[in-house]
Order: structure tokens, then sequence, then C-alpha cells
């Protein structure tokens, strides 16, 4: 890669030999299609809209919008009266552009070794046979049905299988409670769950089943009763028998025979071709909540014709897609990431993606590069906390592999920090591959500022210039747009095809969180710094901003700082009341292996963040930990380390928690660092 070094940034530009292969080789023709896409939004993406397969074409009112609730309830429609079908554009419309035996999808299980492969065609045929199999349960369109599986072909059959029949379907990562399953059947009145009989995760078992019983208990004390929990074999465990007594090498299962069917038992005798059912383009696709901390569920709808010209477009274009690459991203398929770039935006274009159901860690930290050498995978995506956590064990076992297949990288789900960039380029990359980092929400549906990987300039940390169609714009507290370099919230002035319609059952709900507080724009709740070459970094939550003494600081400047010390390999920087300043700065920190914490490395770090931020960056406390409190998408809850630095056993509702036994360890040792 072409490196420039200014006094303020270091720039990285993309190398002739990428370029040579790039869909967008100069940043030019970005700006030229930009700027299309925003001066004619109907033409720029009906042009794209012709790609995919619509029984009715797009023909009406192209784009009808209401941004500012002072002039009435917020309202997105893109594409109302146009007719498709999301599994058909996914599956039938790739094999009849002849790819039917493509491979789809490789599946990479928690065990190495354990692994299977399905192309196009095979499974457009278990998706139509399970789709027949809801069918014939009596789910019909417009139903409900969660999904409560681990990362398996069979759960994107399961999605696929609803978008076939227009149905709705809420994906629940598997590893939530059964309280928080019981919370989103309820709120999203699934009328059937979809689950497997358990998971493992590294060495820990998941019993799903038995969290699915649980949750169905639950919401049948509240008079909601489902259709059916069909069951699928992941494990092949037993079923519990009242009158055996006998003690099992693996957990039983136990089996209500009222609701209760294994998968395979009604897949063996369900029809392999199933009719489309044709969709309103402003249909709902599917429901996904968010990892909020606090409160009820927030079920965000996405509909099926924006969301999929954008996810598609996004995908092609942000990963820079060329025919057979293969494609390996490590999110849950819980998660927004999963949904789009593991299952809808990939396989509109035809790709064939790695779906790994374990962890980066199992049986050791090499396991990601032995599945790129494995499959030898070209575009390799993952969050920032990961490539942190990797980082923590030196060099050796990326090493270890090749890793040559590697063409491109890419993060998302939090900022990145430029030290752990450069060790994702220089060291997992081999210092070729680009690095897209992509800014998005559960929200957005898809990346909204990014770089395009043939084109653009890479500043390390910063998430660089929006994708086609979107429009940022920062904003100060009271709502007045800053024009130039400027700090303050990121919001977003028009809507894009992916954008988020609704919350489920509480349009109110998505009025106040994301249009209320700044009128006139969609506010993305974080906060951003645009440089004065029009760069976007991304400096984390608004709610995250820290007030020290009177003045803003950000997480994710104060983390930065820290986490570029050699000894550290992640930070979490909290706000927590002082005696004297009123607020200081508490920061949790993860040592890398082979060193320990001291006096002197506490000493370094206070001086390395007075030194890159200024005297008020200074951490009061230093509290060395073995690990952080993160959502079961890889998020720190910074929410739960401001209860620890206050002592606050109080922590209200944690079951997005993925790891609740470091709990004793964060309140254990607080004394030893704290000042209070």
């Amino acid at each position: 890669m072409a490196i420039a070094d200014s006094e303020e940034e270091t720039i990285i530009y993309p190398n002739e030999e990428y370029k040579r292969d790039a869909h967008i080789s100069n940043i030019e023709e970005y700006r030229r299609m930009y700027k299309r896409s925003i001066e004619d939004p109907e033409g720029f993406w009906t042009d794209i809209a012709k790609d995919f397969y619509w029984k009715c074409a797009p023909k009406n009112e192209f784009l009808k919008y209401n941004f500012d609730i002072s002039n009435g309830p917020i309202s997105i429609k893109w594409m109302e009266g146009a007719v498709t079908n999301m599994c058909y554009n996914v599956l039938d419309r790739i094999i009849d552009n002849g790819l039917g035996d493509r491979i789809a999808y490789h599946w990479e299980g928690n065990e190495p070794n354990n692994r299977k492969q399905i192309t196009y065609s095979n499974l457009r045929r278990e998706v139509c046979k399970f789709a027949n199999v809801l069918k014939s349960k009596g789910v019909k369109k417009g139903d409900r049905i969660a999904i409560y599986m681990p990362v398996t072909i069979e759960l994107v059959t399961a999605m696929l299988a609803c978008a076939r029949v227009g149905a709705i379907h809420s994906v629940v990562f598997a590893g939530f409670s059964a309280e928080a399953l019981a919370d989103r059947i309820l709120d999203a009145n699934c009328v059937l769950l979809v689950t497997s009989d358990g998971a493992y995760r590294g060495t820990k078992f998941i019993p799903l089943k038995d969290i699915s019983d649980a949750a169905l208990a639950a919401c049948k004390q509240k008079g909601h009763q489902m259709l059916a929990c069909i069951v699928n074999r992941h494990l092949n465990l037993g079923v519990e028998e009242a009158d055996v007594n006998n003690n099992p090498k693996q957990p039983l299962i136990k089996w209500n025979p009222e609701v209760d069917i294994w998968w395979d038992k009604v897949m063996k005798t369900a029809s392999d071709y199933c009719e489309p059912t044709w969709m309103d383009a402003e249909d709902p696709l599917f429901i996904l909540y968010t990892s909020g901390s606090t409160g009820k569920p927030k079920g965000v709808v996405h509909t099926i014709g924006g969301y999929m010209i954008y996810a598609a477009t996004t995908f092609k274009y942000v990963f820079n897609y060329t025919d057979e690459d293969v494609f390996f991203c490590t999110a849950d398929l819980g998660w927004i990431t999963g949904h789009t770039v593991n299952v809808y935006g990939s396989l509109a274009n035809g790709t064939t993606i790695v779906l790994f159901e374990g962890t980066p860690f199992y049986p050791n930290p090499g396991r990601l590069w032995e599945i790129v050498d494995d499959l030898n995978v070209n575009i390799f995506y993952t969050a920032p906390t990961a490539i942190r956590s990797l980082m923590k064990f030196g060099d050796e076992y990326v090493k270890k592999y090749k890793r040559t297949s590697l063409k491109l990288l890419g993060t998302a789900g939090e900022p990145i920090n430029p030290e752990a960039w450069f060790w994702y380029m220089n060291v997992v990359g081999n210092g070729k591959c680009p690095i897209v980092d992509t800014f998005w929400q559960t929200e957005t549906a898809a990346p909204m500022i990014t770089p395009l990987p043939g084109c653009t300039p890479m500043k390390p940390g910063s998430a660089t210039f929006p994708f086609f169609g979107v429009v940022p714009a920062v904003v100060n507290n009271e709502g007045k747009e800053l024009h130039g370099p400027a700090v303050g919230h990121l919001v977003f002035k028009r809507p894009w095809p992916s954008i988020a319609r609704t919350v489920d059952g509480n349009h109110e709900r998505f009025e106040m969180t994301y249009f209320h507080k700044f009128r006139g724009y969609f506010c993305t709740g974080d906060g951003v710094r645009r440089d004065k070459d029009g760069y976007y970094w991304i400096t984390g939550r608004s709610d995250d901003m820290l007030n020290v003494s009177g003045h803003l600081l950000s997480t994710a400047e104060v983390e930065s700082a820290i986490v570029g010390h050699k000894a550290i390999a992640e930070a979490a920087a909290v706000s927590t009341p002082h005696p004297i300043k009123g607020e200081c700065l508490y920061c949790f920190i993860v040592l890398k292996n082979g060193f320990e914490f001291s006096k002197e490395l506490e000493r370094d770090l206070k001086k390395r963040a007075r030194d890159k931020i200024g005297a008020l960056a200074a951490p009061e406390v230093i509290h060395p930990v073995s690990g952080l409190p993160k959502t079961r998408s890889g998020k720190i809850m910074r929410r739960i380390l401001a209860k620890v630095t206050r002592d606050d056993c109080e922590l209200g509702d944690i079951s997005s928690m993925a790891d609740e036994s470091i709990l004793d360890e964060l309140f254990s040792t607080r004394h030893k660092y704290a000042f209070n």
C-alpha cells in the first residue's frame, strides 16, 4: 500500500494492482456517482433496481418521505407498489443466471474439521421444503416467526423460507436468556419458534432447547400460545425419558409432543418446490431487536424492496465483490451485520460465503486464519474488538498461516483505533490488503460511511466518506448544522433505501428515538468529527461522552491513546464521581500476553493520554482486568463499567451480556485501584 504522511494524519492510498480490478478505481468516479445519487436518487436507484426481479416493477412515486415530526408523522416509502420477493431474488435469480452449482455456503462448525457446504440449487431446494413446512403449520403472509439457532445453514434456510412465504422473521441471538427470548417472542407476537437441540461455543454448552422450553412456558403464562416449535438436531441430543434412569455423556432434552416437532422429520416429506409469495416493496422483511441495555426490547423493522437494493449494492461496492470471491464475516446471524453481509446482501451478488459457528479463540487463537487458508478466503470482515483481542496473543498465531488469498479486510461494529488498524493491515493482511472501516447500525441496515477500496485514500481510524445516497451532517447540541471541520452529533439529512421504517408496534418510540432530538434529521446517537479533508471519524456513542471538569472527551479518543501502548490489548474509559473535580476518568485495561501491571506502566499510560490529548485526558484510575463486559455482538458495556466504578451492584438488565462471570472480578478487584 502507498503511504503518504502529513503532519495531521497518515493517508494510505490503494495500490495500483488492486485498483485494476476495482468497480470504482479513482476518487473522481466515486464523486461523480455520489453526486448523481444525491441529485437524482430516483434515477440512480431505478438503474440499480433493474438488476433485480420485479413481478411489478417500480413505477409510482419512487421515494416519499417526511423526516420532520413538526410536519406530521415520520414516514419513509421507497418503491411502494412495486412487487417482488426477496428469496426469489437471492436464490432463483442467481440460479437463473447460471450459478446454481456455485457453493453458496461453506459451513465451519465449532469443532475443527466439522464442516459442510451447499450450492445455490441445493439451498433453494432446502428453503422451499422448509417454506412448505411452515405453510403446513398454518404460517401465512405477515405472520412473525422467531428463530433461535446457532450459526448454521439451517438458520439461513429458516430465514429465507420465511421470506419466500411472506412471513417476517425475528432472529434472536442463540445465547440470549429464556427471559430475553420470551420478551422478543411476545413483543413481536410470533406464532412459531424455530430452534436447535443445543450448541457449543468453544467449550461452553448452550442448552438451546431448554432455554426455548422456558421461554415458551413464560409466553404461555402470559396467554401466548405458539403453533409449533420446530427443533433442528444440531448436536443430535437424545430425548429425556421419564422412566429411564441413565447418566449420558451428552445432556438430554425434554420433549413436548403437543408443540415440539423435529426439523428432519417434517423435511423428509415436504415438497421441494414452493412458489414465492409476491410482496409489496414496503412489506416488512424482518424485525431485529437492538441490543439496548435497559428497558423494553426495541424491534427495528426493515422492509423488502429498499433493503434488497441497498444491501446488495453496498456489498458489491464496499467489498469490491467480483465473481468467485470467497467472503468470510465472523458476525453472528443474530445481528444486522450477519443478516446483511452473511445472507441477503451477499447472496444477492451470488457470493460464496463462509459461515462460522465457533469463536476466534477455539481451539486456539489461530482458528480464523486456518479457515482463511483452508477455504482460500478473499474478503475478511470482523469487529475491532475481535482484532484487539487477537492482538493480545501476538503475531505468531497469524503468521503460522499464509493468508495469501486475502485481498480485502474490513471492520464494523465500533470505531477502530489506528494501532489495531495497522496491525490488521500489516500482520493479518501482509501489508497489501486495503481496509474498509465501515460505519453502520441496526437501524441503517448496511454501511453508511465507508471507504471504497479501489479509490478511497484511507486514514487509519476514519470511516472516510458517505456511501451513495447518504447525506451526513454534523450538528451541535442545539441541532445547528456545522460546516467544514467540526465536532458534534452525526445525523443524516434524507432517507436511504434500507433505513428502518419503524419500531415494531410503537411508531411513537421510533419517532422519539431517531427524529425528536434534532428536527428534520435522522439522529444516529453517535458523535463524529469531520476533518479538514471531509473525512468522518466516529467518536463513539453520544451518551458515552466523558464530562471531565466541565470538558467533553470522547471514549474513542481516550481509549485509542491507551491502546496505543505496546502492553495494552483493550481499554474502556468511563466517567466517575470525584470529590474535588466532580467527575474524573476511570480506565479499565486488558493487558497483552507477556505483560504485567506495574506503577511504571500506570505512569506511562497516564502520560500517553496526557501527551496525545491533553492533561484532562489522563485517567485518575487505571484498573487492570482479564476481560471487559461486552454485549453478545462484541460491544463494550460502559454502562456496567460505570456501575463498577461506583460499587453499584444494581446493574439492571444484563441479558445482552456475553459473559457474566467477569462481573465478580470487576467488583472484587475495584478496591485495589479506586480512590474511594
